[in-house]
């Protein structure tokens, strides 16, 4: 059995940036399997139809190892789409990407994920110019790449960059990914998602992948930080709440 997304609206480009980020993650030697891409095309994408049940903690435990193992499979740069894409989205909306390296994760951080959904929040009226300036002034701070901020440099690791409970599906084999922002970033910001909103044996999942790949010191301490994009993102689709939320966030870091 298939199951297929469609949207004769789609932006161009929408369903090509989901199967893109899906076979790129697929590619990674022994991390966490995603959907298959059976098809694709300007206004639908087509994958099997999964069933799913409660995870058990032994999954729970496999999905973080495997994790760290898709993390490890790397990216060019902070920034870098998945091959063959120039652009991406998260949820509906556009995802910048790099060409080039930044200077450092701290620049690609909020040159490309908190300043731009920061003005779009705010243009929807779910940050006021307050709040607003207050985000932007963390921007400046990561710029500096000070790793008081943001930890000490890593490699660009191979992110899913929506990785919410929702988005990963569990079935009697084991964890399953759907519908990736996928990226090259720090993998902190995947294991920051999915404690946003939950996730089932949440702490037996973190300490499987740190048992892998260990996290700098300070990771707990940068979980928000890493939090604010995503919070932003529902702050310009669903209103103020996250946008409170957002400003809370960045002025913790100030």
């Amino acid at each position: 059995m298939t199951f297929t997304k469609r949207d004769e609206n789609a932006a161009p480009g929408f369903y090509q940036a989901e199967a893109a980020g899906l076979r790129w993650l697929r590619a990674a030697a022994e991390g966490v399997p995603t959907a298959e891409v059976l098809e694709v095309t300007d206004t639908s994408i087509t994958l099997p139809r999964y069933d799913s049940m409660a995870p058990s903690p032994e999954q729970a435990q496999e999905f973080g190892r495997r994790l760290a193992l898709t993390h490890q499979a790397g990216a060019p740069h902070h920034g870098a789409p998945p091959p063959g894409l120039n652009h991406g989205f998260i949820a509906t909306l556009p995802l910048q990407h790099l060409a080039e390296p930044p200077p450092h994760w701290g620049e690609f951080y909020a040159r490309c994920r908190v300043e731009p959904f920061a003005r779009t929040a705010a243009e929807s009226g779910s940050l006021d110019a307050k709040g607003l300036a207050d985000v932007l002034k963390l921007c400046e701070q990561l710029r500096e790449g000070d790793p008081g901020l943001t930890g000490p440099e890593v490699p660009a690791a191979r992110l899913h960059g929506d990785l919410w409970s929702g988005n990963v599906l569990w079935r009697a084999e084991g964890a399953l990914l759907i519908d990736p922002a996928a990226h090259g970033g720090h993998p902190e910001t995947d294991l920051a998602m999915l404690s946003l909103f939950g996730l089932p044996h949440l702490d037996i999942v973190l300490e499987a992948y740190t048992a892998t790949a260990p996290l700098p010191p300070g990771w707990q301490h940068r979980v928000r930080l890493h939090q604010l994009h995503p919070l932003l993102v529902h702050a310009a689709l669903f209103g103020p709440s996250y946008g409170a939320q957002s400003v809370s966030v960045a002025r913790a870091y100030l």
